[in-house]
């Protein structure tokens, strides 16, 4: 197969459908399988039909359709009066239908036809996330509407052009996890990835339209436009896979449901050529040390070895920009052979006053209330500072909300006054 070229910011260059069988690389019994998976699912199916999906062109099917009529696995009929293939109707006999029911029994995928793993693993290559080039003009875009401190954007723009683990540390609050999420923005070029993938006759399901969001097609200048393209792949943004408390260990692993007789690519696999972001680390069922042995060999080494439910064991890539997030300091979860692999620690804390003020100023705005400066002081001297409560990034929009909502009760414009600011405050903080 002619695999797709190495993603720059205009994404990857389409690849070029395969002729015959032999260029899609797959077992020419497995793709017999696979379209009396389908015929049995759908009934009646027009080659035009199949093609669409199955993703595959007319002239790879047609040896694969001769076979199985010589073998009495499928009939055709011709409707309309055209005279041509496009109408003949393709059904299972009673003995293909019997063999079908075998196959889904065994895997009960029937959707596009796979790309082989090798191939996938040469395509995460050739458009690998540390490939990217991140800019301080980037950061300022990306960035720009947020009231962080420039060290931490400093190290944030680092982080993501070093392709290495970041981890994002500080007190609950403080805004990791919006930053983490932000990131994704951050990412550029669009990738390639396909619908499934074939692993020693088994088929892994890839494209999830829950994490993957695909993007127009754009050829580049060398590509010849009459060539058609595999449609096996789809163009891509990269991807960010966020995770948090409900993190187990076996969610890392490749998921095979015996009812429904399909896998489940595990999240991280999902995320190869983007970042994958781990939140609340700390708060997950399995100990943060299990957890993070997880990561030391696929971190060092960028693979990561995975199994089907027959035993059998394989690498794959492991082309991620890991952030971790996380209430606890780096120190307090993992030990020093495991932060050494960590690129980037970044400590997200409490803001000055006057970031607090500018956070706060456009919650007012938000709510369509009038900033008051004499409140706002009273909030930091009699307030934060009486209590040794630090300036949090999250506390002015929960705060304001509270006002908010009381206002709406008593049906009045919400306003800014000491009593109602500090009954907002005893009610998020006490609840006296």
């Amino acid at each position: 197969m002619d695999l797709l070229k190495p993603a720059g910011d205009a994404g990857p260059a389409a690849a070029r459908a395969p002729a015959s069988v032999e260029e899609t690389g797959l077992p020419f019994l497995f793709l017999v399988e696979l379209i009396s998976k389908v015929l049995f699912l759908r009934g009646q199916v027009r080659l035009p039909a199949l093609s669409a999906h199955l993703k595959l062109s007319v002239s790879v099917l047609d040896p694969l359709i001769a076979f199985m009529r010589s073998e009495k696995l499928c009939e055709v009929n011709r409707l309309g009066g055209s005279g041509t293939d496009a109408d003949l109707n393709y059904q299972l006999s009673d003995g293909g239908r019997t063999r079908a029911a075998e196959y889904l029994r065994r895997n009960a995928y029937s959707g596009p036809a796979p790309v082989t793993l090798a191939d996938y693993n040469a395509q995460v290559a050739a458009q690998s996330v540390a490939r990217m080039h991140i800019t301080r003009a980037d950061v300022a875009a990306e960035f720009g509407d947020l009231v962080v401190a420039p060290n931490v954007l400093e190290q944030l723009g680092a982080a993501m052009n070093s392709g290495r683990a970041v981890f994002l540390h500080g007190p609950a609050g403080s805004g990791k996890t919006y930053l983490a999420e932000r990131l994704s923005g951050l990412l550029n070029g669009a990738i390639a990835l396909p619908h499934a993938i074939m692993i020693e006759g088994e088929v892994v399901p890839f494209y999830d339209p829950m994490v993957h969001a695909l993007v127009a097609e754009e050829p580049s200048e060398d590509f010849d436009r009459r060539a058609p393209q595999d449609r096996r792949w789809v163009r891509a943004a990269r991807p960010a896979v966020l995770t948090g408390g409900e993190l187990t260990l076996d969610m890392l692993d490749l998921q095979f449901d015996p009812g429904a007789r399909l896998y489940q690519a595990p999240p991280h696999l999902k995320a190869n050529n983007g970042i994958f972001i781990i939140d609340d680390l700390g708060r997950q069922r399995c100990s943060p040390v299990e957890l993070m042995n997880r990561w030391i060999v696929p971190m060092a080494r960028h693979v990561d070895y995975l199994s089907l439910h027959t035993g059998y064991k394989f690498p794959v890539p492991f082309d991620v920009i890991v952030v971790f997030s996380s209430n606890f300091p780096p120190e307090q979860l993992a030990d020093g052979s495991f932060l050494r692999r960590i690129g980037y620690k970044i400590h997200v804390g409490a803001m000055t006053p006057d970031q607090y003020e500018t956070i706060f100023r456009r919650v007012c705005a938000y709510y369509a209330m009038a900033f008051d400066a004499e409140v706002f002081a009273y909030l930091l001297h009699d307030l934060h500072a009486a209590e040794e409560r630090p300036l949090l990034a999250c506390y002015p929009r929960d705060i304001l909300a509270q006002v908010s909502d009381l206002a709406r009760y008593e049906g009045r414009e919400a306003r800014l006054d000491r009593t109602v600011l500090a009954w907002a405050w005893n009610n998020y903080f006490t609840g006296t």
